[in-house]
């Protein structure tokens, strides 16, 4: 248990002293992978519910397709005890947060939680504005291994200095803990969030709809597309432990099948922290199939950590390339509009070059095979057009190997 006299007396300290700024490595070598609470359930978040997750997700095979982190988003909070030191809702959390992160972590997963940089989180529990330091030691104490830390009310606050004191807060405390950064991409975090941040949100809240944007008053969420669209010019600050967030998934929360597909495949394209946002303990079979296509979590996952390109686009069928690891490629045939779009695709016409990282698929030299990552069939290979029908809101997803 926390001696919480000797704490606050340590957090004194630390903040005279000053912190070496520090960011916890090793966490987030390739994109995160988990669940949120947020997307499906909103305020209503309890104990039960998140074991009930939490078997859900090793149950499915999310655990072995590489998801991981289970997080609480906002209104677990109770209050703060007479010496500053946040607590759960012992209505929503009998048990508390500990033997919560126990439970989890006996199922091989990990535990997230949510604060605010403000006063006060986003539905107006406690923020940890001021009780950084003892935030983080609560965390460390409960057993937590991921923080999501929003952007409400925090008037006249900086976000470089609110998110590196976070920041700081955890790496004292002593616990790997991932900091997941959510300003909404107000500030341009993509800018100077890299030695802050193990992920920042690039955009606004994802909204549950294909090309829509969804008025809340005074702000707005935005569906799939609206938010692709905003990932525009980002990728060159994206990297292993630093990533570019375009929100959570919403795959199996009520899209046509085709379009949770085209969704979790541009996502993987991005090289997006996958975060699932739907109920585990009741997903159809074509859900499951969706989040747990480890052929296209690999690409997302890939090591070399490159996020993928937008290559052209013509009457709403877009191409997109990827890099990945040992001279592979992905690509994805991306059909954004209303009618079915024919692919017609000469490889060795096709000068494919990421003049920022500096790779080039070279296909007038180096012949390619073509898997098919949705349907798990071969393709053939680079040397003949691959021509294919993309349906409305839907992908072909290819992987492209060198041939030895």
């Amino acid at each position: 248990m926390i001696n919480k006299s000797f704490w606050l007396g340590a957090i004194v300290l630390f903040i005279g002293m000053g912190v070496h700024a520090q960011k916890i490595e090793g966490l987030a070598d390739t994109p995160p992978m988990g669940w949120n609470s947020w997307n499906k359930f909103a305020c209503d978040v309890n104990e039960e519910m998140i074991r009930g997750i939490a078997d859900a997700m090793v149950e499915s095979g999310m655990k072995d397709a590489g998801y991981e982190y289970v997080v609480i988003d906002d209104c677990w909070h109770g209050g703060r005890d007479s010496l500053g030191f946040i607590y759960a809702d012992s209505a929503k959390f009998p048990n508390g947060m500990k033997a919560l992160a126990d439970y989890v972590h006996s199922k091989g997963l990990k535990l997230g939680i949510y604060s605010d940089a403000g006063t006060e989180t986003c539905a107006g529990y406690p923020g940890s504005r001021g009780y950084e330091y003892q935030d983080a030691l609560q965390y460390a104490e409960w057993g937590i291994d991921y923080l999501k830390y929003d952007w409400c009310n925090t008037e006249n606050v900086n976000p470089i200095g609110a998110y590196s004191t976070m920041r700081d807060a955890l790496y004292k405390a002593g616990r790997p803990i991932l900091f997941s950064m959510c300003e909404w991409g107000d500030n341009q975090p993509w800018e100077w969030a890299e030695d802050i941040g193990h992920m920042w949100r690039t955009t606004g809240d994802i909204y549950l709809c294909w090309d829509c944007k969804h008025d809340h008053g005074g702000y707005y969420s935005w569906g799939v597309t609206r938010i692709l669209d905003m990932q525009d010019g980002l990728r060159k600050y994206a990297g292993p432990g630093h990533w570019n967030d375009p929100d959570m998934l919403e795959v199996g929360n009520g899209m046509p099948v085709n379009e949770d597909r085209a969704h979790f495949s541009m996502w993987a394209m991005l090289a997006a922290p996958l975060i699932s946002g739907n109920d585990l303990r009741d997903m159809t079979p074509e859900t499951i199939e969706i989040l747990t296509n480890d052929e296209v979590i690999a690409v997302d996952q890939d090591s070399l950590g490159v996020q993928g390109f937008k290559y052209s686009s013509v009457d709403g069928l877009e191409t997109w390339f990827k890099p990945l690891d040992n001279g592979e490629w992905a690509v994805c045939f991306f059909n954004r509009g209303e009618e079915e779009a024919k692919v017609n695709f000469d490889w060795e016409s096709e000068k494919v070059v990421d003049e920022l990282f500096g790779y080039e698929a070279g296909f007038d030299e180096i012949t390619y095979s073509l898997h098919n990552l949705w349907t798990m069939k071969n393709e053939g290979k680079t040397k003949k057009a691959f021509k294919g029908t993309v349906p409305s809101h839907d992908v072909i997803m290819l992987r492209l190997t060198p041939v030895k």
